[in-house]
């Protein structure tokens, strides 16, 4: 699969009214845990976050809040922060403005929140210019590729510890297919940051 791990700064020109990257002056990166929460996975999730005292941001589908309300709940109660990442996890360029427009507030009737995350980090111009008058648009600069089945664990952890730097947001997925990945991913990205002297924020 070809994409890339980090981002480039001609996407971050060009789409400057979305968020890439915080702060390069602060130790800190900013994980983030796409398309949950599951039943399998977000506790898992937030309790190794926890052994870490890591804060993390979840960018919930509105149909999975509704099928795991223990879960959701969970990620609230450990102070965590949620974003919108649609209801059906819809793809912007597949779908008209209005159709998409729909799934986000059909998610919004799940919960609320003032960040928002396009399913595949893709959607059009009209897309982005209307969500971005009622959310703030959260991309990101390093890509964990946990959710590609041709990779191990040990790359995707690589991949994150490699590019990360100071005010990086970070994608990992709470989903079934990064399961495998995940689990083998984040506790190295975890204990490595750390001891690099990272701390972990969410984003508000």
């Amino acid at each position: 699969m070809n994409y890339l791990y980090k981002t480039p700064t001609l996407f971050k020109w060009y789409y400057p009214n979305l968020v890439w990257n915080f702060s390069r002056e602060e130790k800190c990166v900013y994980l983030t845990f796409d398309d949950g929460p599951t039943k399998e996975y977000t506790r898992w999730i937030v309790d190794l976050l926890e052994q870490f005292n890591a804060k993390a941001t979840f960018f919930c589908l509105g149909k999975n809040a509704l099928a795991c309300p223990e879960e959701f709940e969970l990620i609230v109660s450990k102070g965590h922060s949620i974003g919108n990442h649609t209801y059906n996890h819809l793809g912007g360029l597949e779908n008209s403005l209005l159709s998409f427009l729909r799934d986000v507030r059909k998610c919004k009737s799940v919960f609320e929140s003032k960040l928002f995350r396009p399913p595949y980090g893709r959607m059009t111009r009209k897309q982005s210019t209307a969500i971005d008058k009622e959310y703030k648009i959260i991309m990101w600069d390093v890509l964990s590729g946990d959710f590609d089945l041709s990779l191990t664990g040990d790359e995707c952890a690589k991949a994150v510890i490699n590019n990360s730097e100071n005010g990086s947001i970070i994608v990992f997925h709470d989903s079934k297919k990064a399961a495998e990945r995940l689990k083998i991913a984040l506790p190295m990205v975890l204990e490595t940051l750390s001891r690099e002297g990272y701390i972990f924020k969410a984003i508000v």
